[in-house]
């Protein structure tokens, strides 16, 4: 049986916890797979952190764990000043005897330096874990009351969903393009915002680091003809084949999720052309919202389910990407409705 390492150990309780990254993840699975030690940890990790499972996470203030966390550092960082003030201090005094038990409450000051330590960073990991949870949970409410503005814009339009008409081989990737013509997916979304059925405010994800709430007065709403930019929108929505036969709600359908990891970094100038070729990388990423762990989904039933993979419980078909499609010029569209397709 091999002994562990910190770093293998504070591997096992991020993998625990769902902290890893995927190349992180790799690691700890082939560690457990190879070492004794690794399984007798992991599995006390695991039965250790059971009873979260049972808990229904409560919201609370974003603060509160910043807040935590920094009183705890200044601990830390207070009690690492102290000792070592105690050890320069103790280092200039001379009697033997007087060494002697100094030197022992110095060992003490040290083990319990270290046990605070090793607490503070379990504590870190814990409160980073239940942040990142609770921003997964307004995501999701957030994405539902996205599905209930619909449903709303629906059943006062027919039943069918915000469209706006754009010529063939239109480009639909310049999200925050103010021009005349329909040249973003996101302009239709846009029209929720313009006609009051929900606020600019509520297509920012929690986790997304890269976005920013719109700050926006109702005129200066309707002097937009789309978001301000890709910021003030981290969602990506469907984009639909050609030959749909309604722009109806269809139960079970995807109709959005957390942004696209293929258009993160869409050109400034829509002058340019897109562009984007495929990668083994962009073949599996995880969108950035929460941390490439998975994405939020919102279906037409209005119901969100979060995936750590880029495939639905529905099919086998990935979200973000056209089937036999490798080079994306941004005006592509998918070739039937089992094609789920969401972007930019």
């Amino acid at each position: 049986m091999r002994f562990l390492s910190n770093q293998q150990k504070q591997l096992l309780f991020d993998y625990c916890i769902g902290l890893t990254s995927q190349e992180e993840t790799t690691k700890a699975e082939a560690l457990i797979s190879s070492n004794e030690a690794a399984v007798e940890l992991y599995k006390k990790l695991k039965f250790s952190f059971s009873p979260l499972d049972s808990l229904e996470l409560e919201l609370c203030p974003d603060d509160l764990a910043e807040r935590t966390v920094w009183r705890l550092s200044n601990l830390a960082n207070s009690s690492q000043n102290r000792l070592e003030q105690l050890i320069a201090a103790e280092t200039t005094r001379k009697a033997a005897v007087k060494s002697s038990f100094w030197g022992k409450r110095i060992a003490i000051a040290a083990v319990f330096l270290i046990i605070g330590t090793i607490s503070f960073t379990s504590f870190t990991g814990i409160a980073n874990y239940s942040r990142q949870k609770s921003w997964r949970q307004q995501c999701a409410i957030q994405l539902q009351q996205i599905w209930q503005a619909l449903n709303q814009y629906s059943s006062y339009n027919d039943g069918k969903l915000p469209t706006l008409a754009a010529a063939a081989g239109s480009p639909w990737w310049k999200l925050g393009y103010q021009g005349k013509e329909n040249h973003s997916n996101t302009r239709p979304i846009w029209l929720l915002v313009k006609n009051n059925y929900i606020k600019p405010a509520n297509f920012v994800c929690p986790g997304a680091s890269q976005g920013e709430a719109a700050q926006l007065d109702a005129l200066q709403v309707q002097n937009y003809n789309d978001f301000p930019g890709r910021e003030y929108m981290t969602y990506s929505f469907k984009i639909s084949c050609g030959s749909a036969a309604s722009g109806k709600l269809v139960y079970r359908k995807v109709l959005m999720a957390d942004s696209s990891p293929l258009f993160e970094e869409l050109p400034r100038d829509y002058s340019q052309s897109l562009g984007l070729r495929l990668t083994r990388d962009l073949l599996t990423l995880n969108s950035i919202n929460h941390r490439r762990r998975g994405q939020n989904v919102l279906f037409g039933d209005g119901r969100v389910e979060f995936i750590k993979t880029r495939f639905t419980s529905l099919s086998e078909d990935d979200i973000f990407t056209l089937r036999d499609t490798d080079i994306y010029q941004g005006c592509e569209l998918p070739s039937c409705e089992s094609d789920f397709f969401l972007a930019p």
